[in-house]
């Protein structure tokens, strides 16, 4: 189910309750479709687990031999041509045309946005600071619906048409995806309860963010939904999930109700789901959404800066819970604009708002 407590983890776009919906009430097509994803799933993180212990038996980090000294994109698209293969055949590199074929070059802009994004606001030199050529993989297996960032590359299936739109569509699951690749570095946020929420909230925030910096949105024009254009009209759903109001983003038939909770009376206790990491996330993402919202103007400006500078905070460990996480963006808020400035007053009042009192 895409989950794992290790760190290399394989990170899926597409919660494992969804699926499990699927298989309890979807029809024998959407059953076997959705048993076969999990199997997939399941498979590439065994694998991906397996390679990384025998890299590094010692754990820590694993240095990648393609770092690149300078501040320049190196994209390179891949097309596994409807099989299960990794990582494909080239279909698009850096600074080539269009390739004609919607996904390849969706999966390239996308690529291209997060770059951009963390190169010009957080002056970031790719996922790892080190100029790391962010590769990916379309067209993987056969009606496969999900995404994932393996560690290496993103990987995008074409959903099956029915219920799910190809992957590549939404730019912010894109951003969500890369985005767990710079927690990795970062923070190393283990992928269990609390910590494993704060995990998948980062990428949301993130996600969210790439988009509203490509639509030019300030918080309040932004949507603050995440994988928006996944479902097809027959789901009575807007979206994975809503920042600004979890809970709210589908309630659907075959994929069943959202949910994520918005404030902690209702954190949701659970091993399912690595302890409830695409569940609970919703608390920490509303908890940014009110803080943007409260601050104003362009979300990644402030309350970005707040959220990305406490996660590259050494006070923030790989166990961190919400609350710890809460103190630090407070503790950020008032060292970047002032203690009784009115961004920390903001995120504070924000915690608070979902249920995380700081004293």
């Amino acid at each position: 189910m895409c989950e794992s407590h290790h760190r290399h983890s394989i990170f899926c776009i597409l919660p494992p309750y969804i699926l499990q919906s699927l298989i309890e009430n979807g029809t024998p097509q959407q059953r076997s479709r959705a048993l076969k994803t999990l199997s997939v799933d399941q498979t590439l993180r065994a694998l991906r687990t397996t390679k990384r212990a025998s890299a590094s038996p010692g754990g820590g980090r694993v240095s990648s031999p393609n770092f690149t000294p300078d501040e320049q994109k190196q994209r390179t698209i891949f097309d596994a041509q409807n099989e299960e293969r990794l990582p494909g055949i080239v279909a698009r590199t850096e600074g080539s045309q269009a390739s004609g074929d919607p996904a390849v070059d969706e999966a390239y802009d996308g690529l291209g946005a997060t770059f951009d994004f963390f190169a010009g606001v957080f002056d970031r030199n790719s996922i790892d600071d080190e100029g790391m050529p962010l590769n990916a993989t379309v067209h993987f297996g056969r009606d496969y619906a999900n995404a994932f960032w393996d560690g290496q590359r993103m990987v995008f299936g074409d959903g099956d048409g029915v219920l799910f739109n190809r992957m590549t569509q939404s730019l912010d699951v894109i951003g969500h995806e890369l985005a767990h690749g710079v927690t990795e570095d970062e923070a190393r946020l283990i992928y269990f309860l609390q910590a494993g929420a704060l995990n998948e909230s980062m990428s949301d925030v993130f996600g969210s963010l790439i988009k509203q910096h490509v639509r030019n949105q300030s918080a309040d024009e932004a949507d603050w939904l995440i994988g928006d254009k996944l479902f097809t009209s027959k789901v009575n759903g807007v979206a994975l999930r809503s920042m600004k109001e979890p809970g709210s983003a589908f309630d659907d038939p075959v994929l069943g109700k959202d949910p994520q909770p918005a404030h902690m009376d209702d954190y949701v206790r659970t091993y399912e789901d690595n302890g409830g990491v695409h569940i609970n996330s919703g608390i920490p993402n509303r908890a940014f959404y009110l803080a943007s919202t409260f601050i104003g103007g362009y979300a990644w400006e402030r309350t970005g800066r707040i959220w990305y500078e406490t996660l590259r905070d050494s006070r923030l460990r790989p166990a961190s819970g919400f609350k710890r996480f809460a103190r630090l963006t407070v503790n950020n808020a008032g060292r970047l604009f002032g203690e009784a400035g009115n961004e920390t007053k903001a995120v504070r009042d924000a915690w608070s708002e979902v249920g995380v009192i700081l004293t």
